[in-house]
């Protein structure tokens, strides 16, 4: 896939990029019907003034596509009546979890049963955040809608309310491919947006709806369905779903623990780099928030703490309160610390209670076997995980604990303590005037003191052999910018920043006294300028340049994407000396053969989802599985270790290096790999090794095994056997040749296989 991501703009941004006397802008909203995007892309309407209630004006939006190789935005116009195939935002689309959510074949089967039977009459059905229009059709052959009837009429009608423009075009492919494009009708508004009279004849009396995150509230549930009761339903109306219930529980984990406590993890450090000092406990931390993420993948290492506890419901068939607390006493089921709890919700979609879908773990389900959503791995839906801050609090078997629970429109958030003591100790100090957030991911690098090891061991080495005095650092990391001056008193930092900014500097400016270094010694680079001034360095070249890569927002893309540090290296070339140092000095594209079942699965091509013709949407969702010859499937990014079932087929093995010690250009590689196990295989993994110091052979791996970093997929249209399995449509191989290019011009890197 390419480097383009969506970015948010504010509206004001977005509002002095366009001419205002021609154009009416429609403010966003904090939540988005159209589910499942991460992030969704700003979309700003570009519907004349003049003609905003014609029905036959043609929609036009303007999208903002951001290139995070060059870190250039540039402005595409969405037309109503565009090929969706053909515009940037297929290849956001790609990346969203609409295709696995489409693949859940549970989640499918139990809406179906309950929309048959709610929906046993004719009646006006509401669609909130409609999507490809699946919950619409089933709602229509539930009531039997007939051809002739109007889709705008009193009585067996079906509203899709979709705000998505892309998805909206997507959808009436759907419908046109299926017969129902008379039978629905479609507005491409926010459902707050709607008004009975104009865009609906009358009041909805039954609402069905899918605007669910991991969390249940994260995609604006709250707010929907309020204006929804307010404004668009009957008085008692029927819902599907009927209820959404969350529950939670107690977890002990060392892994869950390093995600977010730097402070306790850095005092082991022994390198006298002090990230959070004592005075800034509770000045860099993670986000107070909820993490969407499977939990099974580390049930062997979870010591669970309590029973499974309910905390929350939420009614959909009644108003919803925008906040509610609860105060529960939770008794310990054992000894230790709770450094998290892991929470799921379960669904009922029906009034009665016989039809249910979880997002719960393994472990639960296999106690409620009754619960649908268990049968196989999702993407779309995971587990929630909220960070008891510092290092949990420590509790005994058959202790109560105090939980208090709140929601908001939004969010879940809690805290808790024993009942036999507070938690003081834990509390944070926190100077309100400086605050960095890191993602935990991040948080985890840098407790690490393996990784930060061979980083300073490799700056020690660069830096012994000579002074450096000007030395640049091409990304976010605080880390390096310290350890610099830690290492070397007379070297200057040039701060590139792009992602922090006057955050990052400003948190600098906060550790200066406790690791002994002068302000003097940074300086804050412009990022948005073309080209670094050599001004900027007193007219002296720089001798060294430095980058972890990490740049901040950028965890959910694919690796290569941190080849921006190439990038940069590549545009400040004249400012580097003759001798320049460069760290990492190299870049090694690894690539693995995997099995990888639920993956392939849940990006698997569609055809009929209960009784629906879904061929339509593989192109733009980004299907891989399944393909006819010769389409293929986008690059995914992945974490690999929450992927489901997996098992490695080959060795890790290089595939094309990138030198970082030369300017940016296209390169590409190719190697055979060999099958040491027997299996089935479904695709490549690719990352990269970061060569930090090639005479010392200092590495940092982003593979597989190193849950930290996020992977490449490429996954096959069809999976091939290897050895003694058999499968389908397939060939048995003992290897398999892979070619890889870079393109330097997009960041794009293509991958070409052949079995033999």
């Amino acid at each position: 896939m390419a480097a383009n991501t969506y970015q948010n703009l504010t509206l004001d941004k977005m509002t002095s990029l366009i001419p205002s006397k021609t154009l009416t802008i429609t403010s966003t909203h904090h939540f988005s019907h159209s589910h499942h995007l991460l992030p969704p892309p700003p979309l700003v309407n570009l519907t004349p003034a003049r003609s905003m209630a014609s029905e036959s004006t043609q929609h036009r939006m303007f999208q903002l596509s951001f290139n995070s190789l060059t870190g250039n935005s540039e402005w595409i116009v969405v037309d109503e009546y565009d090929d969706v195939s053909n515009l940037p935002s297929a290849v956001d689309l790609a990346t969203t979890s609409y295709l696995d959510m489409l693949n859940d074949s549970e989640r499918n089967k139990a809406y179906r049963l309950a929309i048959e039977k709610t929906v046993t009459r004719p009646c006006h059905v509401l669609d909130i955040g409609a999507g490809t229009g699946l919950l619409s059709m089933m709602a229509a052959r539930a009531m039997g809608v007939s051809d002739k009837a109007e889709a705008s009429g009193d009585r067996g009608s079906v509203t899709a309310c979709e705000s998505y423009l892309p998805m909206v075009k997507l959808m009436r492919k759907v419908l046109r491919q299926n017969g129902m494009e008379r039978k629905i009708k479609v507005i491409n508004k926010r459902s707050d947006e709607l008004n009975v009279g104009i865009d609906i004849n009358t009041r909805a009396d039954i609402l069905v709806s899918e605007i669910l995150d991991s969390e249940l509230l994260g995609e604006g549930l709250i707010p929907t369905l309020q204006h929804a009761h307010d404004e668009l339903l009957v008085k008692s109306p029927q819902t599907v779903p009927y209820r959404a219930t969350i529950y939670g529980q107690f977890v002990e984990s060392d892994y869950l623990w390093k995600l977010h406590d730097l402070y306790n993890n850095e005092v082991c450090s022994s390198d006298g780099i002090r990230l959070v000092p004592t005075e800034l406990k509770g000045n860099l931390q993670v986000k107070s928030q909820q993490y969407s993420m499977h939990c099974d993948s580390l049930r062997e290492e979870i010591k669970l703490l309590s029973e499974p506890f309910k905390i929350f419901e939420i009614d959909f068939w009644k108003r919803p309160e925008s906040h509610e607390e609860a105060a529960l006493h939770i008794k310990a089921t054992g000894g230790g610390r709770v450094n998290a709890i892991v929470s799921w919700w379960v669904l009922q979609l029906d009034e009665e209670g016989t039809i249910f879908y979880s997002t719960a773990p393994r472990w639960i389900k296999e106690l409620s076997t009754d619960l649908s959503g268990g049968g196989h791995w999702c993407d779309h839906w995971k587990q929630c995980v909220w960070f008891v801050p510092g290092q949990g609090l420590s509790v005994s078997k058959d202790e109560n604990v105090r939980l208090h629970a709140a929601h908001s429109d939004t969010s879940v958030s809690y805290h808790l303590e024993a009942l036999r003591q507070t938690n003081e100790g834990e509390r944070k100090s926190h100077r309100k005037d400086i605050e960095l957030t890191l993602s935990p991911e991040k948080i985890a690098t840098y407790s690490d003191c393996n990784w930060r090891r061979s980083m300073l061991t490799t700056l020690e080495n660069a830096l012994c052999k000579r002074d450096f005095q000007y030395c640049f650092v091409a990304d976010d990391s605080v880390f390096l910018a310290i350890a610099l001056t830690h290492l070397c008193k007379t070297s200057h930092a040039m701060l590139l920043f792009p992602g922090l900014r006057q955050k990052g500097f400003q948190y600098l400016q906060a550790l200066a006294k406790i690791n002994q270094f002068s302000l003097h010694d940074f300086k804050l680079l412009d990022h948005r300028q073309d080209c670094t001034l050599m001004e900027d360095t007193a007219e002296k070249k720089v001798d060294l340049f430095v980058g972890e890569p990490f740049y901040y927002g950028c965890e959910t893309q694919l690796p290569w994407t941190n080849l921006r540090f190439w990038k940069e290296r590549t545009r400040i070339e004249r400012m580097l000396s003759s001798d320049a140092q460069v760290v990492p000095c190299k870049g090694i594209l690894r690539v693995c053969v995997m099995s990888l079942p639920d993956l392939w699965r849940s990006r698997c091509s569609l055809a009929d989802i209960e009784g629906f013709d879904h061929s339509v949407v593989n192109v733009v969702l980004g299907a891989c599985g399944n393909l006819p010859s010769p389409q293929e499937g986008p690059m995914l990014p992945c974490s690999i270790w929450q992927c489901g079932e997996m098992m490695e087929l080959s060795e890790h093995v290089t595939l094309m290096e990138f030198d970082f010690s030369k300017p940016m250009s296209s390169c590409s590689g190719e190697t055979k790999v060999e099958f040491i196990k027997s299996g089935i295989c479904h695709g490549f993994v690719l990352w990269i090794d970061w060569m930090l110091d090639a005479q010392n052979d200092i590495i940092v791996s982003t593979g597989p095994d190193h849950r930290l970093w996020r992977q490449g997929v490429k996954l096959l249209t069809e999976p091939v056997s290897v050895g003694n399995h058999d499968i389908k449509h397939s060939v048995e191989s003992t290897l398999v040749d892979i070619k890889a290019v870079f393109d330097s011009s997009t960041g794009n890197l293509s991958i070409q296989h052949a079995f033999g």
